[in-house]
């Protein structure tokens, strides 16, 4: 159906422009998230007898490296949603069959979109650096909010199409 299809390239776009604007938000207020990450690899506002500081990452040409690495990210994300919006729509009245191979780019996207926020977030930043434990730092609850909605998208997305 078309509508079905429709609803695949509304939401990878706006996936696709959220992404973009992330990474723009973090490159013209670069000092508010990167004192993210410098107190999450730090582990500064951890427990302060917490079993884990051994991780802790105190210097800040790697805090300079992650935060380029994770707004570098974001935006090549906020690309590949954008062009497989665009690849998506110039297909959309094409058979399933070309219409369900042009897809690459928006799979891609969810799934470095996932990377970012799943296991960057979740499993590095809150389980290897403890983020977990910080009251002040801790961008958990955002980050599940991002890729609860990019998997959403996956999975509507990876439904197949068929012709009708």
């Amino acid at each position: 159906m078309l509508i079905t299809r429709l609803a695949k390239i509304v939401m990878c776009l706006s996936l696709g422009l959220f992404c973009l604007l992330v990474a723009f938000d973090n490159v013209t207020n670069y000092g508010t998230n990167y004192q993210f990450v410098q107190h999450v690899l730090s582990m500064d506002t951890t427990f302060p007898d917490s079993g884990i500081k051994y991780r802790a990452i105190t210097n800040p040409v790697i805090w300079q490296l992650a935060y380029a690495s994770i707004i570098a990210a974001e935006a090549i994300t906020g690309v590949l949603f954008v062009i497989g919006a665009g690849k998506l729509w110039r297909h959309r009245l094409a058979s399933a069959e070309v219409f369900n191979r042009a897809k690459g780019y928006a799979i891609a996207a969810g799934t470095l979109a996932f990377l970012i926020w799943f296991f960057g977030f979740t499993v590095v930043g809150g389980e290897w650096f403890g983020m977990w434990e910080s009251k002040t730092w801790n961008g958990q609850e955002a980050a599940f909010r991002f890729y609860m909605s990019v998997l959403a998208v996956l999975i509507l997305l990876n439904q197949p199409d068929c012709d009708h």
